[in-house]
């Protein structure tokens, strides 16, 4: 069975000595490795200001307490995503309101967040899912036209571009997950980008208990309760690994997500999605639309290759009835879309034999 996701891990000959220098170091704990990671992870995507969390939760939640997101607040989000997303918009105490998807993309429709826009809207929350990019171009102007800060949840979308640039430094929050299948894993693990450096300073903070960990614990005071949220030397020393591989790796997701895009085109049952200007996905996953979506698994699946829609929508979960609202192009989307096998495990013969399966039809 050809699988959906599968992890990348560098080769043992580089991997295993390090972390086996680094667990003996009599430091496990975050020091230097972890700094140099985040400097690393900064060349990678463009932006220096960068911390190292141990998940993209924490990293999400970390800016939405910079926004001081509370009680009383609302997030705008999208149901279509993982479940994290939204269970840390409840962490805050905040109302998640959900606007409407692009019916031919699944990403958050501009026009829709437009008419969720209230005096108590604190955010916008932005998922490029599947390593799609969202009409950055339509919600930079919400966001300076409304003054709304946007919060780029970036877990599935290592490597895609805006305007010719690396995710990272468009938006003033960017968050990335480095967890078990994402295209870098570091088993776990996550980082969060800011426009501004004044956003890292309390960042900083909040993700070791409010203490700064780069001054002594005798010098520190603290003024705001924080989290252990930090990332630790072992996975930042597996991070720094995995890396080093990570444009090779996306080259291949980036190739074979090229080639279904061309080599589906026109097959009947079959609707490939677009992708909006000055954006350029990654493809952590397929995403296409197909009609009869269980015959086209159960055939893909009878021929060894995983098909699913994989997630489950946010906002059937019993957490989120207060936000319960009539979602439309969400409806027509969650019934069409599907995610097939695109990650470098997929070699030229395997994605040549997809295509063939899905040409003859189900």
């Amino acid at each position: 069975m050809i699988p959906l996701v599968k992890p990348y891990i560098a080769p043992a000959d580089e991997m295993m000595p390090a972390i086996e220098k680094i667990l003996y170091s009599g430091y496990i704990a975050e020091s230097e490795p972890v700094w140099n990671f985040e400097e690393q992870f900064g060349r990678f995507v463009g932006n220096p200001n960068i911390l190292m969390v141990h998940s993209g939760t924490a990293a999400l939640h970390i800016a939405m307490l910079v926004l001081n997101i509370g009680k009383g607040d609302e997030v705008i989000s999208t149901p279509m995503t993982s479940e994290p997303t939204n269970t840390t918009i409840a962490l805050t105490g905040a109302k998640i309101v959900w606007a409407d998807v692009d019916p031919n993309t699944g990403l958050l429709d501009p026009k829709s967040v437009r008419e969720k826009i209230t005096e108590k809207t604190k955010a916008i929350m932005l998922v490029h899912y599947a390593g799609m990019v969202c009409d950055m171009d339509e919600f930079n102007t919400i966001s300076k036209e409304f003054n709304i800060p946007i919060i780029e949840d970036a877990a599935h979308a290592l490597g895609s571009k805006y305007v010719g640039k690396v995710v990272g430094s468009n938006s003033r929050f960017t968050c990335f997950s480095f967890q078990a299948i994402k295209q870098m894993t570091t088993v776990d693990g996550g980082a969060i980008t800011f426009a501004n450096v004044e956003d890292l300073v309390p960042a900083r903070k909040l993700r070791w208990f409010g203490l700064d960990k780069k001054v002594s614990r005798l010098e520190n005071d603290i003024t705001r309760a924080g989290y252990k949220y930090g990332m630790n030397n072992v996975t930042a020393t597996i991070g720094k690994i995995q890396l080093e591989h990570t444009p090779t790796v996306l080259e291949r997701y980036i190739s074979n997500g090229k080639y279904f895009d061309q080599m589906l085109k026109g097959i009947s049952g079959v609707t490939t999605v677009p992708y909006y200007n000055n954006t350029e996905p990654s493809y952590w996953l397929y995403t296409m639309k197909v009609d009869d979506r269980d015959g086209f698994c159960k055939m893909m699946e009878a021929n060894g290759i995983t098909a699913t829609p994989l997630h489950h929508r946010s906002d059937t979960h019993s957490v989120f009835l207060e936000s319960k609202c009539e979602l439309p192009q969400m409806d027509y989307w969650y019934s069409k879309f599907v995610h097939i096998p695109c990650g470098w495990w997929v070699d030229e013969e395997s994605r040549e034999m997809i295509v063939d399966c899905i040409k003859k039809g189900w």
